[in-house]
């Protein structure tokens, strides 16, 4: 992935993708192919190069995600050398219509993400599947995927806990298994682990602890492939825990202009792009981005998206 020097980060946007598949099917006229791939070029020359741009879930979970879209969308912005585009696949269909729509190394050279939940219950309410079936196709997507020379990334969701939406009772991640995981896709050959708050359940001491927990037993084994995904209803809160995820040594991070987005199982958005780079650039941490242009971007998507489109 990208190289960066001791004091900075790298920051992924995450707005297309986690946005995208959460836009109801009676709004995707103003969500159009057209607005993705302006905003997408937006991002590009604010500075990111690395984009959660699409998706390839069921149209029936994500009508933005149909097969259409995805074509246009991945035509439109063609192949842009030194842009990481990244296109999440849950399954060995979703595996085929990323390699059909053209999306592999020879064709768009996307960036494939696959994603799981480290608690069962969640694994089974956003795959439809246990978590250890989960792995055992991701092995097989993975191998074939590498030996195409597809770049691959891996998202552990609920690494902090899931909130289980019937009994409210906070069913916590086990911190072995989150390593075990990461070692296990690590070795295969993924590039990056995300790990996911997904529903913002983890305050800024359960952060410090997770975390904590996780590096003593990685003894400093892969850090640098290690990325911080947290959502939270208040995007002042996530990007808190963000900062001790930087304390800690984590340099990677994922936001979502305007902190919009979410899961199709039910989250609250992501921590605002503007307000992370903001926080990072007042601390004299380098990001490579255009903080002014990044403004100027989520409020230009604030105005003609968020504003039109309900949640």
């Amino acid at each position: 992935m990208d190289k960066q020097k001791k004091n900075s980060v790298i920051i992924t946007d995450v707005t297309l993708r986690e946005y995208g598949q959460n836009v109801p099917l009676n709004y995707l006229h103003i969500f159009t192919p057209a607005i993705r791939i302006k905003i997408a070029v937006s991002l590009i020359n604010s500075g990111f190069t690395n984009i959660e741009i699409l998706s390839c879930v069921h149209p029936g979970v994500a009508p933005a995600m149909n097969r259409k879209q995805l074509k246009n969308i991945a035509a439109g912005l063609g192949r842009v050398e030194g842009i990481n585009f990244i296109t999440l696949v849950p399954n060995k269909a979703g595996y085929k219509n990323f390699l059909s729509n053209g999306l592999g190394s020879e064709g768009f050279n996307h960036t494939m993400g696959i994603f799981f939940s480290v608690v069962e219950a969640h694994n089974l309410a956003n795959l439809g599947r246990p978590l250890q079936k989960t792995v055992d196709e991701y092995r097989i997507i993975v191998r074939d995927a590498l030996a195409k020379k597809i770049r691959v990334v891996a998202y552990i969701s609920a690494s902090f806990g899931y909130l289980e939406p019937e009994t409210g009772v906070l069913i916590k991640a086990d911190i072995d298994n989150i390593n075990h995981y990461s070692d296990f896709f690590f070795d295969l050959g993924v590039e990056t682990v995300t790990l996911s708050d997904l529903q913002g359940v983890a305050d800024c001491k359960e952060t410090k602890r997770i975390l904590e927990s996780i590096l003593d037993k990685r003894k400093g084994r892969d850090i640098d492939k290690l990325s911080y995904h947290p959502h939270n209803k208040s995007g002042k809160n996530a990007i808190a825990n963000s900062k001790i995820a930087y304390n800690l040594g984590i340099r990677r991070f994922d936001s979502s202009l305007g902190g919009t987005g979410g899961c199709v199982t039910g989250a609250p958005g992501n921590q605002p792009t503007e307000m992370l780079v903001k926080s990072f650039h007042d601390m004299g941490i380098e990001t490579g981005l255009n903080e002014k242009k990044v403004f100027l971007l989520a409020e230009m998507v604030r105005k003609e998206l968020f504003s039109r489109i309900p949640d």
